[in-house]
Order: C-alpha cells, then sequence, then structure tokens
C-alpha cells in the first residue's frame, strides 16, 4: 500500500521557520521525483515546489522561491520542505505529492497534509 505522511506542521509567527517532513513507503521513492502542493483556507491548490529522484534538480513557485528548500533523503524514504521567513500568507495545508511540477495527474500519489498557520 502507498503512504505519504506529512509531518512538521504547527503554529509558527511571521518570519519564523518550520521544517515539514513526508515520510514515504510502498513504492519506489528514489525513482520518483516528489513535490509540496498546499491549499490555503478558501482557495485551490498551489504547487509550491518540487525536485528531481537524486535531489539534483530543483523548482520553486514564485510566492516561495528564496525562502523555502525542498530537499530528499532517499535512503530514509523522506522529502523535506525547509520554510524559513514565513509570512501569514503561507498559512495552508502542505500536502506531499508524487511527480514532478505543477500539472497534478490521476496517477499521483498524495499524502494528508499537514497544516501551517503563521501569526501575524
Amino acid at each position: 500500500e502507498v503512504q505519504l505522511v506529512e509531518s512538521g506542521g504547527g503554529l509558527v509567527q511571521t518570519g519564523g521557520s518550520l521544517r515539514l517532513s513526508c515520510a514515504a513507503s510502498g513504492f519506489s521513492f528514489s525513482s520518483v521525483p516528489m513535490s509540496w502542493v498546499r491549499r490555503a483556507p478558501g482557495k485551490g491548490l498551489e504547487w509550491v515546489s518540487s525536485i528531481s529522484t537524486r535531489g539534483v534538480s530543483t523548482i520553486y513557485a514564485s510566492t516561495v522561491k528564496g525562502r523555502f528548500t525542498i530537499s530528499r533523503d532517499n535512503a530514509k524514504n523522506t522529502l523535506y520542505l525547509q520554510m524559513n521567513s514565513l509570512k501569514p500568507e503561507d498559512k495552508a495545508v502542505y500536502y506531499c505529492r508524487s511527480g514532478w511540477g505543477a500539472s497534478n495527474s490521476s496517477r499521483d500519489y498524495w499524502g494528508r497534509g499537514t497544516q501551517v498557520t503563521v501569526s501575524s
């Protein structure tokens, strides 16, 4: 059974940092590009960042570039998102998703999400 389990969300003040993790199982994690996607209250899904299979290539949405860093540890089957200089507009449920880029596919795997709240 494929599982993606996010953790590390919480409440943080503006300017603070959080590190999200996504533990993967049930598929060949090291063979799959991975992404982070978020949904802010009352809004649609927003792609945040993607990373290639070995972590050599990364891409970011303009809204988070320079503040967020995506990484992965294939030995631990875990995806990360380091979030610095957090802003109130970063408040959202953050999901890890298999696949590269902003386009979602019916074949993608999704986690259940972790809530990030940024207080002003």
